[in-house]
């Protein structure tokens, strides 16, 4: 089909609506909002894709995907094709189609978004993804013979999940430690099920598994394994790959008071501990009328939506800039406002007030102005004098950002971190100051995107299957790789 249609008249296809779950149903319930493509929309979004052109999308992507050569599997109906084709380049595609910021990315740079919208790539990854696993016809994907060479993974987060796909490709016998109950990283804890459902992560995970990649969870390494005991069992190398967890606070007045969560527990407690589900689940999650989210980001969105499907609560989020300073996907904010979210711009609390039971009541807020841009090319907010005012609210959730976790650094003499922490690397191979250990995504970056760590972890996968030639296989493994043959 591709070619029997000049590019002229491609260009003159609409782009396809995503169908989703209307905001006075969804805000009810915790299923995903967008349905997805159906196959005769897929095909008809497909055709606006240009035929011959230079491909910038190609570019615009962190892990390289062949975009046009995905697309143009689904306009001409070989769904499972194009399911193939992106896995060459990414395991996790029908997570990056739902959680990907494609517009700033891919889509950003797309030679059709020069005239009109950019083809809906996002939405075609996805669909194409989900044709694969609702078909049942899922393939391990080809492999390299086994090399004998062990590595250990370092956190199941979309770095390490990458990471492992990667080098279990190459024949590499991979091992993923994860300190939580299940594998997934932030793709489990800290993304709603209305964003990113279960069992897409789990499908995507499964695949690892079946390429023999192990997981351990409940394994916190810093504390009940280092890094030197992992070599001293036998691996060769280690792929830290643990992201950023760590909230920020604003260090104000009352900031400790009950009621008062960070993103990152609110959000695990409802996401993986589905506290949403109390008592039925036996964690809770306390939740009053009056919810004030502080922050504009992604997970401030998230944090914002999921409370608003909690109970009867009103929920407000509070940003020191304007609208057009947000950080989060426009998407998303969009969302939060369909469903019931409001927002006070230009606006920073200063202090919480409590009662005599220690629980937050109110918050002390002041209006701010924008001055001269920052270092981030922001224009920086400043208090305005006398603007003060009180809101009453029972519930805070902080949502300012995270920082990484300081177990590993602190258990690992000799790596080197700047100031806050931050793995310090060779962006080039993912290689950190000690022999053998590399590392990948917000670990290095002290927060990204799924994408882009997805990206480093391919290219600390390649740095350690650079590395490997230089050591001396272990005797063990060595007798056991000769018996074989």
């Amino acid at each position: 089909m591709s070619g029997t249609i000049s590019n002229k008249d491609r260009m003159q296809i609409p782009i396809q609506v995503m169908p989703e779950q209307a905001p006075e149903v969804r805000v009810k319930n915790f299923t995903e909002v967008p349905f997805g493509y159906a196959l005769e929309v897929a095909l008809e979004e497909s055709k606006r894709c240009l035929d011959g052109c230079k491909a910038p999308c190609v570019k615009g992507c962190p892990v390289g995907i062949d975009i046009p050569g995905f697309i143009k599997k689904i306009e001409a109906g070989d769904f499972i094709g194009a399911a193939k084709s992106l896995k060459k380049y990414n395991l996790l595609p029908a997570i990056c189609g739902r959680v990907c910021p494609q517009q700033e990315q891919c889509e950003l740079v797309c030679v059709v978004g020069k005239k009109g919208p950019s083809v809906a790539i996002g939405r075609l990854e996805r669909f194409a993804a989900d044709y694969e696993r609702m078909s049942g016809i899922i393939e391990v994907p080809d492999m390299e013979p086994p090399t004998g060479r062990r590595i250990a993974i370092i956190g199941s987060g979309p770095a390490g999940l990458t990471g492992a796909s990667e080098l279990a490709r190459l024949g590499h016998k991979v091992t993923i430690f994860e300190a939580l109950h299940r594998p997934g990283g932030v793709l489990v804890y800290g993304i709603p099920r209305f964003r990113l459902p279960i069992d897409v992560i789990d499908t995507e995970i499964e695949m690892l598994k079946k390429m023999g990649v192990e997981i351990i969870c409940n394994a916190v390494i810093g504390k009940t394994l280092t890094i030197d005991d992992l070599f001293e069992q036998g691996y060769e190398a280690v792929l830290i790959g643990t992201g950023a967890g760590l909230p920020y606070f604003m260090n104000i007045p009352g900031e400790n008071l009950c009621g008062i969560y960070s993103a990152n527990e609110f959000l695990t407690r409802v996401n993986l501990m589905r506290a949403d589900m109390f008592p039925d689940n036996i964690t809770p999650v306390y939740l009053g009328k009056h919810v004030a989210v502080i922050g504009a980001g992604n997970t401030a969105m998230d944090a914002a939506r999921t409370a608003a499907r909690l109970n009867n609560t009103k929920v407000t989020v509070y940003y020191r800039r304007s609208r057009e300073e947000v950080p989060c996907l426009p998407r998303e904010m969009e969302h939060a406002e369909q469903e019931g979210v409001e927002f006070k711009l230009l606006t920073a609390p200063t202090r919480f007030i409590g009662d005599e039971n220690y629980f937050v009541r109110e918050m002390e807020c002041i209006k701010m102005e924008l001055g001269e841009p920052d270092a981030s090319g922001r224009r920086s907010p400043r208090p305005i004098p006398g603007s003060e005012f009180i809101d009453k609210v029972d519930t805070v959730i902080m949502a300012l950002g995270f920082g990484v976790n300081p177990i590993i650094k602190q258990a690992t003499p000799g790596l080197e971190t700047d100031k806050k922490g931050v793995i310090i690397v060779d962006p080039a191979t993912g290689k950190t100051s000690i022999d053998g250990v590399f590392a990948a995504g917000d670990i290095i970056t002290g927060g990204s995107t799924v994408i882009q760590a997805m990206g480093q972890a391919k290219k600390a996968a390649k740095g350690i299957h650079e590395y490997l030639p230089t050591k001396t296989l272990p005797t063990k493994t060595l007798d056991k790789e000769m018996a074989k043959i």
